[in-house]
This record gives C-alpha cells, structure tokens and sequence, in this order.
C-alpha cells in the first residue's frame, strides 16, 4: 500500500493452535513494521479475554534474532485487557478500556486475525470483525468457516470437480452408537489418517496402519471435535501452493514436505530442528501448473479472499493429484511454507503481508449498503 495504516494483530486464542498463532504474529508484526505500518498488537488469551500487548515489549520482542525453532519465537499474551469496539469513524475499531471510563488506547484501519484454529479461523472473530465494521484480512465468515470445516470443505470441492481422497465422516453419537468401530470405515484401505472435522496444525491427528487401534485414533480425535473424518492414505508426495488475491487469485510456487514416518505431524512442524521443506519442488512443468491452476479452482470454490494454502497429495505412479485440504490462515512463521512459496515466486514475506492489507481495505470499499453482508467471501 502506498500509505502507512493503524492494524492491530489479533493473535493467541483458545484453540489449541495458541502458541503457533503466536509465532506467527511476530513475524507478520516485523513484516508490517518494516512495511511502514503501525502496528497494535492484541493478544487473546486462552479464556478469550483481550489484552493490548505495550508497544515497549512489542518494540522489544520485534527486534529479537529469532530463535531456532519457530515456536519458541513469538509474541507474548501480555498487558491490559481491553476490548474491541467499532470506532467513531465508519471503517474503523477502537482498543479501549472495558470499563465506564471506555479509554480509547488505539483506533485501528485494518484488523489482521492471525489466529489458527478454531475461534480465529473458522468464521467466528470474522463474525466479530464484520459487526464492528472494520476492514480485516483473510476470508470472510462463510469461506472462513467451509475452510476450517475439513467435511464441508470436501463438499464444495467435489461440486466443483476438485479431486480430494477417499474418505468418510460421522460425529461422536453416531461412533457410539456403532457396534464394530472397522465398519464406519469399508471401503477404505490403510493406512487411513483420523483428524478433528476442525482443528488445524495437525493437532488430534492419527495415523491408522494394518493391525493399528482405529478406535484410539478416534478417541483421539474427538478430544477436539465431536465430528471425525477419516481418509485413505494415499502413498505420494506431499505438497503445497499458496493463494494470494480477492476476484483474479493467483497461486504460487509450489513447495514440497518431505519428513520421516509417513507424514508431517505437529511435534515436526513446529519442535523439529531440521527444515523439511524443499521450494520449488522438484515436479515436471505439467504437475506443477496442474497444481497451481487446482490451486485457484480449490480456493475460488470456498469464496476464498486474500489468502489460502492449498495442500496436495501427489502418486507419482499414476499421476493422480489430490487436494487434501485448505488453510485459509496458514503458519506465518519464520519457517512457514506460505511465505517461502511465494519468496520463490517473487514476492517477499513483506510485500505479501502488505499486499493482503490492501486486499482487506479494498474488500471493505466494494461491500454493499447492506453492512452485515459477507458476500460469502
């Protein structure tokens, strides 16, 4: 953008993503900052209370090295609590006191919600940011919520011919009241992958092999969710486009993961010390635009804005390509594949946070008369 612009960073929440979203906040504070922006970084606590992080402690943390391991580099929860009104002028927020005194700390043009998860990424904080009025980046509340929903997600890209993997879904009454857990699953073959319907980072994930406990994995993913999917693994190469634009996206580079066991679990993604991303993946010319036009397809059918990781499955022996899923809030950490992909492409971590900015505020421009529609993006 070509002006500097007041955005405040929502990050934390209660999710079980909270220390991941910190870590990515510092970095899309430093990228900001260095942007020209001015920056308020608000941190929600697990219990979902607001608190405006001191610009001192922001300015600090800011400037740190980095550590080696992405999470441990993040900003903290910290300071007073505050709360999120709409401003006094159209198309903006106020942090101020929660109390009679309403003590305006910052007025805000632009909200970024880098919160992963549920709460942050699944239509909820964009429901809020919606009522207030204020323009804020990423999807709207419907794209938000089909992409945060790994069944829904699957529904709209089979209706617009995307290939996703073979897979089933039932919620927690259903799993009990069943007598034989195996025949939820016939039809699939192992090794099979059990997720939470919502939850993202890989967090309440199992992978089930020959003679493995279908029924620990779950357990294991109703923890979070009462809604479970499990898919058919497929033995392939894992990789992953980003997303950036609002009408006319456009898709990225195409990075691949290449870990040990099988695939890329949480404790990899953010405690391991080795990087296991490889940009751009070495693909033929033909995958790769596949990829990348499956890309767009996949993100135009949720109503996509701004931004979305694609993540594929590919077989090389028969060629077949599989989107797995979407994130429409990926990692933003120093080691994320969303800004690698794209610094491949050309575009800096920097001008991608600056660009989405400016995706936000025009998306806020183009809004009917009607404040509380979404435009299902």
């Amino acid at each position: 953008m070509s002006a500097p612009v007041r955005i405040g960073i929502l990050f934390g929440g209660p999710s079980a993503e909270h220390e991941v979203s910190c870590a990515s906040a510092l970095g899309v504070a430093r990228a900001l900052a260095a942007a020209g922006h001015r920056v308020v970084a608000i941190g929600v606590t697990r219990t979902g209370a607001y608190r405006l992080v001191p610009d001192a402690v922001l300015a600090e943390v800011r400037a740190g090295g980095g550590a080696g391991r992405a999470i441990d580099d993040r900003l903290p929860v910290t300071g007073p609590v505050v709360e999120l009104r709409a401003g006094n002028r159209p198309g903006t927020a106020v942090v101020a006191a929660p109390n009679a005194s309403g003590a305006v700390h910052a007025e805000l043009d632009v909200v970024f919600p880098v919160l992963h998860g549920p709460f942050g990424e699944d239509g909820v904080v964009q429901g809020v940011l919606e009522s207030l009025g204020v323009p804020y980046v990423g999807c709207g509340i419907l794209a938000s919520a089909v992409g945060m929903d790994k069944v829904a997600m699957k529904r709209a890209l089979r209706a617009e011919g995307v290939p996703t993997t073979p897979h089933v879904w039932f919620d927690a009454q259903t799993y009990r009241a069943a007598e034989d857990p195996e025949k939820l699953v016939l039809g699939l073959r192992r090794p099979l992958f059990v997720k939470p319907a919502r939850m993202g980072s890989s967090i309440g994930i199992s992978r089930v092999a020959e003679g493995d406990d279908l029924a620990a994995a779950v357990e294991e993913a109703l923890r979070y969710d009462n809604v479970v999917l499990i898919e058919q693994g497929v033995t392939g190469r894992e990789l992953e486009c980003g997303v950036l634009g609002g009408w006319r996206p456009e898709a990225s580079a195409v990075g691949e993961v290449r870990v040990e066991g099988g695939w890329f679990d949480y404790e990899q993604k953010y405690f391991g010390d080795a990087d296991p991303m490889i940009v751009p993946a070495p693909l033929p010319d033909e995958v790769t635009e596949r990829i990348r036009e499956l890309s767009v397809r996949a993100f135009t059918a949720i109503g996509g804005w701004g931004l979305a990781r694609v993540d594929f499955l590919y077989d090389e022996v028969t060629g077949d390509l599989y989107v797995n899923e979407l994130n429409t809030m990926p990692g933003f950490t120093a080691h994320s594949m969303y800004p690698k992909v794209w610094a491949e492409s050309g575009v800096s971590y920097r001008e991608v946070v600056d660009r989405l900015v400016a995706l936000a505020v025009a998306r806020h421009a183009e809004r009917p008369a009607n404040p509380g529609t979404d435009n299902g993006r």
